[in-house]
């Protein structure tokens, strides 16, 4: 890749392997980069120790999503998911396990799959795609089972309550849809650009990102980044941080968030930005916390560059991986 290319690179996403010891980002440009956690954070680790292990094209389009199984690394690109197995990607075998794409009205246009969450609760995917529908990937036999329909924009962001068997998706109209995940019927709408502490219509209505823990969501994008009460469908706090915040998630007894801002913002759960960490790229898309391995739990962060900021303490940025 020339230097032009990688002047214009963005990392939409990332995930980390179930052993946790390596992470997979995906560019602009279709590419999936396999990095080594365990080199990175080795003591002996030198400037090759934050390059990819191995980079491959998996998909024309950009890959706006990409999470993680028991075995297997999900990505999708081009109105398409594919399939890899995170044993055969450490060995570098490169090749799909399958590839499905959901069954879109029209075959002219390809709608682009923003978002993706594994339903634990029957073993499904949760796809929310550019079609303004939610689709559910049956994993178990590998084909689509269901369609979720009432968004009238792109559907940006899913999420899932588990305990509740209900899905979440925020989209571009501006509305946070509650679905009820054994019936496909929307159980709740929020408009929150309608709601006056959130709204910012300078920035428009769309919801960019939708997030869970229990009784509570965060949500933001044109609105302001908000926690909602889901028992009472209010919202509890509203963050005063500029920009879209493009995601968030729940940390302990803070909130993390990232968007346009070379920075993650550390937020009380009350509604007071507590820090504003420095990053190398000068807007983020994506942020994931290792979860999957004690021994290698960082923070990790993409944007507007073709660096991933580690941190290995909250409070600042250890070192960048970059493809």
């Amino acid at each position: 890749m020339g230097p032009v290319e990688l002047l214009h690179m963005s990392v939409f996403s990332l995930s980390y392997s179930p052993c946790g010891r390596f992470l997979a980002a995906g560019n602009n440009y279709g590419e999936i980069a396999l990095f080594s956690l365990s080199a990175a954070l080795s003591p002996d680790a030198t400037s090759q120790s934050q390059k990819p292990v191995l980079t491959f094209t998996a998909h024309e389009g950009p890959i706006f999503s990409l999470i993680s199984t028991d075995c297997h690394l999900l990505s999708a690109g081009n109105g398409e998911i594919s399939a890899w197995s995170w044993t055969e990607l450490i060995k570098k075998n490169v090749k799909p396990l399958w590839t499905r794409r959901p069954n879109y009205k029209s075959s002219l246009e390809i709608p682009e799959i923003n978002s993706m969450i594994i339903n634990p609760r029957d073993n499904s995917l949760v796809v929310g795609a550019g079609d303004n529908n939610i689709h559910i990937l049956d994993m178990e036999h590998g084909e689509f089972k269901s369609v979720l329909q009432g968004h009238s924009d792109y559907v940006h962001c899913v999420s899932v309550r588990e305990r509740e068997g209900e899905i979440l998706s925020g989209g571009e109209d501006g509305a946070v849809r509650i679905w009820d995940s054994r019936t496909g019927q929307s159980v709740h709408c929020i408009e929150v650009y309608k709601y006056e502490d959130c709204a910012r219509p300078q920035y428009g209505k769309w919801i960019s990102c939708v997030t869970t823990d229990s009784d509570w969501m965060l949500c933001s994008g044109g609105p302001a980044l908000s926690l909602w009460h889901l028992r009472s469908l209010s919202p509890t706090s509203v963050f005063p941080l500029t920009g879209c915040q493009r995601q968030a998630t729940f940390y302990q007894d803070k909130i993390l968030a990232v968007g346009e801002g070379p920075y993650v913002s550390h937020c009380l759960l009350g509604g007071k930005v507590k820090a504003e960490i420095p990053c190398t790229s000068q807007s983020l898309n994506t942020l994931q916390l290792n979860t999957n391995s004690t021994e290698h739990r960082v923070l990790t962060v993409g944007g507007s560059s073709d660096h991933i900021d580690v941190f290995t303490n909250l409070s600042y940025k250890a070192f960048s991986l970059s493809f």
